[in-house]
């Protein structure tokens, strides 16, 4: 899903927990935000499928990849609004002044950064599903040769065993 944005991920995420961590501040949000991570199990099966070099058309791919959107879809995105409100709830209140500007600073960018993220990645994601749902995933076009369809060789299994 790209080695900057997964880097920028982490960064933001680190940077907010370093606050929660250290000042005990925002656990509700928090604990809102670690929701995220019921995501994750699907994600990494799509790395291990891919370092397996199953086919992207293989069942076990196709079912992970479905899974993967669904969840992320609910844990990621459809919880934004939701999310956002407790947030815009807390503006002026005498708890979010006590934060002080270095934890509203902390809270406020690393979520907007979260979000920009996983949307960003929610539309790869559903693109990518969308590809293999149709059938316009993992193919080229016909081979001049024989007329058969070659599929990507860059997901080609190789396995000997």
């Amino acid at each position: 899903m790209g080695d900057s944005f997964f880097v920028c991920h982490h960064l933001a995420a680190l940077y907010a927990y370093g606050y929660v961590l250290t000042r005990g501040v925002l656990p509700y949000f928090a604990n809102f935000r670690l929701i995220s991570e019921l995501s994750t199990p699907f994600v990494n099966q799509r790395w291990f499928y891919e370092a397996l070099k199953y086919p992207r058309s293989h069942w076990l791919v196709v079912l992970n990849g479905i899974a993967m959107a669904v969840v992320f879809f609910v844990v990621r995105i459809a919880v934004m609004p939701s999310y956002w409100a407790s947030v815009f709830a807390t503006f002026g209140t005498p708890e979010f002044e006590r934060l002080g500007l270095g934890a509203q600073v902390a809270w406020i960018t690393s979520c907007i950064a979260l979000d920009v993220l996983n949307t960003i990645w929610m539309y790869k994601i559903a693109r990518g599903c969308y590809k293999v749902l149709t059938g316009r995933g993992g193919l080229k076009v016909k081979d001049a040769a024989d007329g058969s369809l070659a599929t990507d060789k860059k997901h080609t299994n190789n396995h000997t065993d």
